[in-house]
Parts: C-alpha cells; sequence; structure tokens
C-alpha cells in the first residue's frame, strides 16, 4: 500500500511562472517573438490547439462559477472490418448520455478512425496482438453522446500508422470534436469563460511523454500560463484484471515501461496541473487528493463494441468521473458513476455499482491518508485533515 504525503496548502507555480513570463519580456526589451517551432507531433502543425501563444498570460476568469467537467476511460467502438457494433454504431451509447453530461465531458479514445492504411501494427499471423480501428464515421456517434474531447495519447494511437492517426484527427475536427496527445500540444478550450487546457500523456513517441518527468512537468507548466484550469490526461500502468492497485514505482507490462503514476502525478499537479485523469490498465483504480487535488489513477473501460474489450467480471466495469472546479482550479466536488460493459461491449448503467464498491476499497487501501472517500451514492470527497 502506498502511504501518501498528507495534504497540504496547493502550490501555485503558474503565478510565478506569468511573472517570469513578464520579466523575460521587459529584459529582452524590443526583440521578436520566439519563432521556434514546437516539439514534433504527428503530422506537424502547431503545437497547441486554439490556445493563445506560449507565455501569453490568460485572461481573467469570471469570479464564483463553478465549471463541471466529466471523463471516462477506455473507449473501443469497434474492430474494423469485420467486428462492429450492429446498427452501424448508431445509438451506441445513448443508455450512458445522460451521465456524461456535463460543462466539458471528455474521453480516452483507445482506437483510430480510419480506414485501412496499409499500415496495421499486426503481422497476418500475430495471435497476440490487437489493433483496433472503426470508420471515420464514428466520430458522430462520440459527438452524439456528448464528448467534446478526445485523447490520443495511448498504446493503440498509432495501431494504423501516422496516416491513421492523422486521419482520427481529421475525423474529429470534421464533426466538431477536439483532439489532445500529441507532443508539446496543449488543447485549450473556453469552457463558461474559464480557459482549461487538456494535455495527453503516454509512454510512446506520438504523445507526450510520461516517463520523462523533467519533460511532462514543463508542458504542464506551460499550459498553466495559457489557461486557469490545467487537465492532464494521462494512459499509464500495467494491464490486466489483477492491475486494480496503485503501488509506489515503476510498472512494466510485456517490458515495457508504463510509467510511475504515484510519481508522475504528484509531479504534474506540482508543476499546475489541477485534475489527473488515468486509464490504461482496462482495470479501474484507486483515487487520492494530493495538494488538494484529485487524481483518478484509472477510469477503466468504458466501451468495448463488439466485445473489441473483455467485458468479463471487473474488466467490464468502468464509470463517469465528474468534478466540479472553481476557476482556480481548485475542487468544488466530484462524483463516479458506476458503468459496465455488456456481453457485445455496448456501454451501460450498472445499477449494482460494482465500479464505485471496487474504487471505494481500493482508494482506502492503497491510500489511506490522501485517499478520496465516496458516500454511497458517489459523491466524492476529500479525507479529513487528522
Amino acid at each position: 500500500m502506498y502511504a501518501a504525503a498528507p495534504l497540504s496548502p496547493r502550490r501555485r507555480p503558474r503565478a510565478l511562472l506569468a511573472l517570469g513570463v513578464l520579466l523575460a519580456v521587459l529584459v529582452a526589451g524590443c526583440s521578436g517573438p520566439d519563432t521556434t517551432a514546437p516539439a514534433w507531433q504527428p503530422g506537424g502543425g502547431g503545437g497547441t490547439t486554439s490556445s493563445p501563444a506560449p507565455g501569453d498570460k490568460p485572461t481573467d476568469a469570471p469570479a464564483g462559477g463553478e465549471i463541471t467537467l466529466s471523463a471516462t476511460g477506455d473507449i473501443v467502438m469497434g474492430m474494423a472490418p469485420s467486428r462492429l457494433p450492429a446498427n452501424g454504431g448508431k445509438g451506441f451509447f445513448d443508455e450512458v448520455k445522460g451521465a456524461l453530461e456535463a460543462d466539458l465531458v471528455m474521453g480516452n479514445l483507445e482506437e483510430p478512425l480510419t480506414e485501412d492504411t496499409g499500415a496495421g501494427k499486426c503481422g497476418a499471423d500475430s495471435t497476440a496482438c490487437f489493433q483496433f480501428r472503426a470508420p471515420p464515421g464514428y466520430a458522430a456517434h462520440l459527438r452524439d453522446a456528448g464528448f467534446e474531447l478526445l485523447n490520443q495519447a495511448n498504446n493503440h494511437g498509432y495501431d494504423y500508422g501516422k496516416a491513421g492517426y492523422e486521419n482520427t484527427r481529421q475525423a474529429l475536427e470534421e464533426h466538431g470534436l477536439k483532439h489532445t496527445g500529441a507532443p508539446d500540444q496543449i488543447t485549450v478550450v473556453d469552457v463558461k469563460g474559464v480557459k482549461v487546457a487538456v494535455l495527453g500523456f503516454s509512454s510512446y513517441p506520438w504523445s507526450n511523454s510520461l516517463t520523462d518527468i523533467d519533460a511532462a512537468k514543463a508542458v504542464v507548466e506551460k499550459a498553466a500560463t495559457q489557461a486557469d484550469v490545467v487537465v492532464v490526461q494521462v494512459h499509464m500502468g500495467a494491464e490486466g484484471a489483477d492491475k486494480t492497485r496503485v503501488k509506489p514505482g515503476t510498472e512494466i507490462f510485456y517490458g515495457e515501461n508504463r510509467g510511475d503514476p504515484v510519481k508522475f502525478s504528484h509531479a504534474v499537479i506540482d508543476a499546475g496541473a489541477d485534475l489527473v485523469v488515468g486509464h490504461g490498465p482496462h482495470v479501474l483504480r484507486g483515487m487520492e487528493f494530493y495538494q488538494g487535488r484529485l487524481i483518478a489513477y484509472s477510469l477503466g473501460n468504458f466501451a468495448g463494441g463488439a466485445r473489441s474489450l473483455n467485458p468479463s467480471g471487473r474488466l467490464g466495469w468502468g464509470g463517469v468521473l465528474k468534478v466540479s472546479l472553481k476557476p482556480d482550479g481548485s475542487y468544488a466536488g466530484g462524483s463516479f458513476t458506476s458503468t459496465r460493459m455488456n456481453s457485445v461491449g455496448k456501454p451501460t448503467m450498472d445499477p449494482a455499482d460494482q465500479g464505485l464498491g471496487l474504487i471505494t476499497q481500493v482508494s482506502r487501501s492503497d491510500f489511506p491518508r490522501t485517499g478520496a472517500r465516496f458516500d454511497s451514492s458517489g459523491k466524492i470527497s476529500a479525507p479529513s485533515a487528522g
């Protein structure tokens, strides 16, 4: 079990960063703007999406009003061409649509939306390789469900190579959806007058790095100068039905470094993140508060159409995390709503609240001092001090 440090007053580096930017401008005098190109990201283009220029001070957020953010774990709608949901996927998310409702709805898209690019990662004779894709038009199902921003930083983002990744971005954009996760990509959205930056991390080269902590902190610090609230989406940890526990140290899966979830999450919050949304292990994991900010270590499987993800037992349990934040990023409340995948991988509500039961248990076991507390309705609160 991991005994994290007790809650302490939040360190807010972004004010210092803004001051540093101002001093740099004063020192530079009349020198021209920095035109250094952003770090490489698939498909090229700028390192930010709908965001101010690096170093710009964000506009003042409105006083008072809170914003609500919802998030899910892994989303796979099918495995084209032969394993796709009935009715062309129409209505795929209907049973959980109400649970997703928030001012900003986010999900982890664990598959490319593309036609076959000819660059699938699995060979013809492979028996232990999984490559996912759904038709580009399936972006409409995400939009109709209420999703507004999808994370591409995960191990399946490049299942059909660079072209598949780019096709996914294009499909999302054509349906009015934003995306995040490429190296140095800071996606800033306006949520009721509050600028929210969302960044995606994984252990793969097509995303911000999970394993290079210094680099991760740097991009979060940069995002904190551009937005009022910073959200980190991160694909981290080993996979499997027995991987519900969070322990200190690096997690290895099939020889891959899947990061040190605790070290990473604490580091990005120290750098200015206000919420960490984890996924990757394909099971739910505990939640804790660190510096007053919530960390959800894994939201499990949300959808696995046509049994593209195993719906058996706890692999089939997922949920919707909903968090209310003040304009300065501080926590104002939250809830967890249990979902489950049915026998064909479609997301449904779970009246038995199996996911809530699991998260309640492992949060207390893994984080006895800082673990999130849940009531019977799924309301999330920070542990009492002392």
